[in-house]
């Protein structure tokens, strides 16, 4: 064993942004003393005993000597075992035991166990991602891990089992056997995993036609009604009107799902659009993310990430945590700082609300309300102006007739809902094809009121709402996207008075009972 130096390479994640880390060790004179330098945390701090544990139980010395390994950017923050395997190759590298050589142009990531096993990690398809961008195309990553990391254009991925495998593989020794490495179940997904089917709704025609404009423009939706009307029902089966995902945006929402620990084994691409529901007593962090400087981890509104993300019962929630998503509604990204630290996640998702008219939530609606108009007056306020505001679509969803619930025909089924919604985003693609956008929603105020301006005469609907302090400038904005989705889904090529009319009584539907 000589005194020697070696350097590798892994990667810390800042979010779901991957960061290219150098990793330098230094065997020394002086007394046995493992030093790491570079800003680790406490899981990493900690590994300085498990990879030397591994690395005996795994039969190879561990030097007795002074090691000192430096982890750069060294004011990047660095946190947890992904670091384990790279820490323990590159000390055996300086040392002398394995050839340095094999370390120069390879990423390695995983947590190793005090067997000397490697575990899986979160977060391994941005790490990938990152260390590509940054010019290095092999990596290292355990075994449950490697399909994962094979989504990613023009990489070679070596999946191990162990850090005796690795160290075989770098000898050019014939690789031994060791147990299969356990993968980790996720928590439950954003869900459903199934897609539900739009004909199981009976009669709501005028929700279902709210959801299919939602769909085809990626517009925000408030549904208001009495419980039982079927509010949750709908939004349960938006998802599968929407477009499946396809190349980068798939990527997108796979990498966030990494860093969340949602990627289900043996499925590592996502390619349904997500649906979150959080639950009404979510905290601030649970819906738009948060954590510790070094442990920045994704809320609801990016996990939905070019998907669904459904408040049931809104009133309910804390208003704190629904102002919190007025940022990521505008935006489409949520931007955390901490002291040192700044992460950005990508959160353009299509926001359903579902709200009751009163807090008793008769089932019978106002005709057996026993809330006093204070109360519905508290509840209603909720849900702050400037939240509404940014709501493209509010439907007041009443109870189904018995009829409609007994002997009316099947409405149309998802198949046929999604076709239509799918030319509709097509039409708009090629109108919007020299342009950023590629949705109704997205595209700029400045834009709609110049460019994509409706006919003359349609304008002067709009105008008159604004005259009556009905619309505000970003209503504005609003009703001309919405108008331009629902000239897509008929096939117009322009606004007109009946598209800009619909698209009022569109944003304006649960207005009176509501705002």
């Amino acid at each position: 064993m000589t005194r020697g130096l070696a350097r590798g390479w892994s990667v810390a994640l800042v979010g779901v942004t991957g960061q290219l880390v150098s990793i330098e060790a230094d065997i020394g004179f002086g007394l046995p003393k493992f030093s790491l330098l570079g800003l680790p945390d406490a899981a990493l701090n900690e590994s300085r005993d498990r990879v030397r544990a591994a690395v005996i139980n795994s039969g190879e010395p561990w030097p007795e000597h002074k090691v000192t390994v430096s982890m750069s950017p060294a004011d990047l923050p660095k946190r947890g075992s992904r670091f384990d395997l790279a820490l323990a190759t590159i000390v055996l590298a300086a040392s002398g035991e394995v050839p340095a050589e094999g370390l120069a142009d390879r990423v390695l990531l995983g947590e190793l166990g005090l067997d000397g096993g490697l575990r899986p990690l979160r977060g391994v398809l941005p790490a990938v991602t990152a260390a590509v961008r940054s010019g290095i195309k092999r990596v290292v990553v355990p075994e449950p891990n490697a399909e994962e990391a094979a989504l990613v254009d023009d990489v070679e991925v070596l999946g191990i089992r162990s850090l005796a495998q690795f160290l075989a593989f770098l000898r050019g020794d014939e690789i031994p056997d060791a147990p299969p490495v356990p993968g980790v179940e996720p928590p439950p997904g954003p869900g459903p995993a199934e897609v539900l089917d739009l004909i199981d709704v009976r009669g709501q025609s005028e929700a279902r036609r709210a959801l299919e404009v939602a769909a085809a423009g990626g517009h925000h939706l408030l549904l208001h009604g009495a419980p039982g009307s079927g509010k949750t029902m709908l939004a349960s089966r938006l998802p599968g009107l929407l477009p499946r995902l396809e190349g980068r945006r798939a990527l997108e929402v796979s990498e966030i799902h990494s860093v969340a620990g949602l990627l289900p084994p043996g499925a590592p691409l996502v390619e349904q659009p997500p649906y979150c529901q959080p639950h009404h007593s979510a905290s601030l962090a649970a819906m738009v993310g948060g954590g510790a400087a070094k442990d920045l981890r994704p809320g609801a509104a990016s996990v939905a990430h070019h998907g669904v993300l459904f408040l049931d019962e809104v009133a309910e929630f804390k208003p704190s945590v629904l102002d919190a998503l007025r940022q990521p509604l505008e935006g489409g990204e949520v931007v955390l700082s901490r002291s040192g630290v700044t992460a950005r996640f990508p959160a353009r998702f299509l926001l359903v609300m579902a709200a009751n008219p009163c807090p008793c939530g008769s089932p019978s609606g106002p005709r057996s309300c026993t809330c006093s108009s204070e109360a519905r007056r508290r509840y209603a306020a909720r849900l702050s102006g400037p939240l509404l505001d940014r709501i493209d679509i509010q439907v007041m969803v009443d109870r189904p007739s018995r009829h409609e619930l007994v002997n009316a025909p099947d409405g149309e089924g998802t198949e046929v809902v999604a076709d239509r919604v799918a030319l509709a985003r097509e039409r708009a693609a090629h109108r919007l094809r020299d342009t950023p956008w590629s949705l109704n929603t997205s595209v700029s105020a400045r834009a709609m009121r110049t460019r994509f301006a409706p006919a003359a005469d349609a304008m002067a609907l709009v105008e008159a709402a604004l005259d009556r302090g009905a619309l505000s400038a970003r209503g504005l904005a609003k009703v001309l996207r919405l108008a331009w989705t629902l000239t897509d889904l008929a096939g117009h090529d322009r606004p007109g008075l009946d598209e800009v009319g619909q698209a009022l009584a569109l944003r304006a539907g649960a207005g009176g009972s509501w705002a």
